[in-house]
């Protein structure tokens, strides 16, 4: 049992006071101490044991708070009260799983879905599997990677597509016919998007980047308005709210008021192309079974012309992109963006790179925001629409050692939002009995922990009190351990979200 000699540190809502912890491993590895913490920040850490009151944690590890650096917030948190199609291994299973799912539903309600991956499935997606298992109510099934949705004839209708061939929209009709659902009531939301949040920190996390697609500004400000925030935030602007950001004079880093320093502006939000799932990230080589079509390279999202124009514009202002790119063509695309541009910022997941690309990422200060539980996740389908490229997929190792900077994000709802699941697969490279998949982009769990931390391994005087403190020092534990690993308490600004009541 943890002991204490003063009162335990305050929930969110409280008042904040000093709190020293004890008896703390100070790191991975790291020796035992004790840390300070004052108004909200570490004010100096100990190889000693300082006399007075004082939280002892009895050995465990203490480390920076966790950062997920790619969420889409209230996907994740809606997904969570969805039908759950990840087990789904063909169109027919699907629609089964939709027979039984709307047995249930009050009469009328549109039955949404989620998680379903087509890359591997015998059989296609069509109208007509899910007209037949629910032919009045309207269905909408949304892909695991986000780029894709099914729907039957009734969805159709309800979007406005009636009369669309297959009923599978891909890429820019997908988000439009997502868009034009029926909206759950903002309050909902929000109420889930907290209990998501409270979710998150109890894995230790303490701040996140929401690329949700929406005036995520907006929406956390109104969050933030109605309680504190459980998570540190740095929304993302998508290029039709750019505009009113840069008239609000918003830069990329500006802390909003009214939110207790715990919402940022975050950065620009930009597409190249598509997703390897859907078979739409941009690549050199062509996709077996589409040569000869229009898509057989997959789908550019953006031209250059307007990708370079919009990130000017929003550099010009002090806001960063953030730029989706998977295909190595759309790495490419996306790296020579920035260079002309000559501007800091992102590529979001950058999951095939051809080699010539890789040292470009340090040599241009760009940040690789990877997803490393996407590794495994996708190591079938990679192998069968990235044949003989799969070397330079997820290669993690080489961007490390080319001098990149690295940072995890889980891409949730695409994989659950938990650091510790990315940390194991980028450390171990497999979530099964399979040997690691492309072992030699395999990461140092150091490196993984720094990645998971916005750069930081060590608690540091002077930082920000967000921490996490682990039963087990990460250094010492297996994959296993890792993906699982118990976390004892976290804090944010030195209050605890997640620990001992």
């Amino acid at each position: 049992m943890t002991s204490l000699g003063t009162a335990l540190p305050p929930r969110p809502d409280e008042p904040l006071e000093g709190l020293t912890l004890t008896r703390v491993r100070l790191g991975p590895g790291g020796p035992l101490g004790s840390v300070r913490i004052e108004g909200g920040r570490v004010a100096a850490v100990m190889t000693q044991t300082p006399a007075g009151p004082a939280l002892d944690l009895e050995g465990r590890t203490l480390l920076p708070g966790l950062r997920d650096a790619h969420v889409h917030a209230a996907q994740w948190a809606s997904v969570r009260h969805r039908l759950d199609l990840a087990g789904a291994d063909s169109a027919r299973a699907a629609a089964d799983a939709v027979r039984r799912y709307a047995a249930a539903l009050p009469a009328g309600e549109v039955l949404v879905g989620y998680g379903f991956r087509d890359g591997l499935w015998p059989d296609a997606p069509h109208k007509s599997l899910l007209d037949a298992v629910s032919p009045g109510r309207p269905v909408a099934l949304v892909s695991a990677d986000l780029h894709a949705a099914w729907l039957n004839s009734a969805g159709l209708a309800l979007v406005g597509r009636a009369g669309h061939a297959t009923g599978l929209l891909r890429e820019g009709e997908c988000f439009a016919a997502v868009a034009a659902l029926p909206q759950v009531p903002a309050k909902v939301v929000d109420r889930w998007v907290a209990e998501a949040c409270r979710a998150a920190a109890a894995r230790g996390v303490t701040g996140l980047i929401d690329f949700h697609f929406a005036d995520n500004l907006t929406d956390w400000a109104r969050r933030a308005a109605t309680g504190p925030l459980t998570v540190r935030v740095d929304a993302a602007v998508y290029p039709a709210h750019l505009d009113a950001a840069i008239e609000r004079g918003l830069r990329t880093g500006d802390e909003l008021p009214g939110t207790g320093g715990l919402l940022r502006v975050g950065p620009l939000k930009l597409f190249t192309d598509g997703s390897l799932n859907t078979r739409t990230a941009l690549c050199r080589d062509p996709y077996p079974g589409l040569e000869g079509t229009a898509e057989a390279y997959g789908v550019q999202e953006t031209s250059y012309e307007e990708l370079v124009r919009l990130m000017r514009h929003a550099w010009a202002h002090g806001i960063e992109p953030a730029v989706h790119a998977i295909g190595d063509r759309a790495n490419t695309l996306a790296l020579d963006a920035f260079a002309e541009v000559g501007c800091r910022g992102r590529i979001e997941h950058a999951q095939l790179l051809s080699a010539e690309d890789v040292p470009r990422f340090a040599a241009l200060g760009v940040t690789a925001g990877v997803q490393p539980a996407h590794a495994p996740d996708d190591r079938d389908v990679a192998e069968r629409h990235w044949a003989g490229r799969t070397g330079r997929a997820f290669a993690y190792a080489d961007l490390l050692a080319a001098g990149a900077r690295l940072e995890f994000g889980s891409d949730a709802p695409v994989a659950p939002l938990d650091p510790w699941s990315a940390i194991a697969a980028a450390v171990g490279r497999t979530r099964d009995e399979r040997p690691a998949w492309h072992p030699e982009q395999c990461l140092p769990v150091r490196a993984s922990l720094a990645a998971s931390a916005g750069g930081r391994v060590a608690v540091r005087a002077g930082d920000p009190a967000d921490l996490v403190v682990v039963d087990v020092d990460p250094l010492e534990a297996d994959v296993r351990t890792l993906r699982e690993l118990p976390v004892h308490a976290t804090l944010l600004a030195g209050r605890f979200t997640h620990g001992p009541s």
